[in-house]
């Protein structure tokens, strides 16, 4: 990859399709995958991820909200697409862009078959949520026959598939509440399946699902945080690689007297003679003010470069004294030499954060075989 001029977000697909390919060999050939893209594809670039996952031939993808799902429709994704969180304002759009609702109460279940009633539809694919323990939506057990009777009564909509999102599957300690949340599923799609009386896609697997409770695949596993390199688990890293590398360049550099301080608020004064760099990025590209104050560093030239003072919106000061380097030379923030888990745990935050936080302003460069 060619030598940052300016601050950047390279995005290598090849890496993508690496990360999809192992996370594909640890599930049966005949589980479905599903490539959560959301928030601008974890902070990439939600059409080119998408794109190329396509070429790879997912299943399916899922995002938050109808606007994300109508901007892959735009950009040529034909694949099935769900919605996460749907608001009932964009039921009529979501309809017409093709998108499936995940469903997680009455009140959007009356309203979405008014809606698919209205547009004259015939069994639009819907899926529906259940709560099993996250505690963040959803319907429960004892909702289903209520849903059935609601569903029953008309043709517009059907039920196509039935999800939850569990816990805490990276959690190593959270072994048996795992377990309880995915005992409550069952339950909920063996109720669900003998209501209906046809088979359901049943999906509740994350990343760090997929590889810790590989026996609870079903028909369709769901993905994020693993496809663009990181899964919540040193081990599993070592098989991904980070898709994104967010780079910049030294803007100046400044010698520092001993007592003199650095950035707003003083929050950095040298006890001794010390060299800093800028750097032309800050806050409002996502590298939020918890990262400052030596909590956390950056690479020049293959060595540490601790961030001190405070974060500001555009820039950030680095101590470089032990470092050889000079003004326009190349900064790595976070990436494959550097990864997010690194960079953002010592600022007690998670890769999910930081990815998701990089600003829409910085340019992004693809790189694809």
């Amino acid at each position: 990859m060619a030598k940052a001029t300016e601050t950047v977000l390279e995005i290598d697909l090849n890496a993508l399709v690496h990360n999809y390919r192992y996370l594909r060999s640890r599930i049966r050939p005949e589980t479905k995958f599903m490539a959560v893209v959301k928030a601008y594809g974890y902070g990439s670039d939600a059409q080119e991820i998408a794109m190329c996952l396509q070429q790879a031939q997912v299943d399916y993808f899922a995002v938050a909200y109808v606007n994300e799902g109508i901007a892959l429709r735009k950009a040529g994704i034909t694949i099935p697409i769900l919605v996460l969180h749907p608001q009932k304002v964009h039921f009529k759009t979501l309809i017409e862009h093709n998108l499936e609702p995940s469903i997680y109460s009455h009140a959007i279940l009356e309203q979405f078959i008014r809606t698919a009633q209205e547009l004259g539809k015939l069994a639009y694919p819907i899926h529906l949520k259940f709560n099993t323990g996250l505690n963040r939506l959803g319907f429960t057990y004892a909702d289903l026959p209520k849903i059935y009777t609601a569903t029953e009564a008309q043709h517009a909509i059907k039920v196509k598939a039935i999800l939850s999102h569990l816990a805490a599957t990276e959690d190593r300690n959270e072994t048996e509440y795992t377990q309880l949340q995915l005992n409550r599923f069952e339950a909920i799609c063996n109720k669900a399946e003998t209501l209906f009386g046809y088979k359901l896609i049943k999906h509740v697997l994350n990343t760090s699902g997929i590889i810790n409770y590989p026996n609870a695949q079903l028909d369709m596993v769901r993905s994020g945080i693993g496809l663009y390199g990181y899964g919540n688990d040193a081990t599993i890293d070592a098989d991904l690689i980070p898709v994104v590398t967010l780079k910049t360049i030294i803007a100046q550099k400044h010698t520092i007297p001993a007592g003199e301080s650095v950035g707003y608020n003083r929050k950095y004064v040298s006890k001794k003679p010390t060299v800093t760099a800028t750097l032309p990025l800050g806050h409002a590209d996502g590298i939020g003010r918890q990262y400052g104050q030596g909590n956390t560093f950056v690479l020049i030239n293959g060595q540490l470069a601790p961030i001190v003072g405070n974060v500001c919106m555009d820039m950030i000061m680095v101590d470089v004294t032990e470092i050889e380097c000079e003004e326009g030379d190349e900064v790595i923030i976070f990436g494959k030499k550097l990864p997010a888990t690194e960079f953002s745990g010592t600022a007690d935050t998670i890769s999910y954060e930081l990815l998701t936080g990089i600003s829409q302003r910085i340019p992004r460069v693809i790189y694809k075989n």
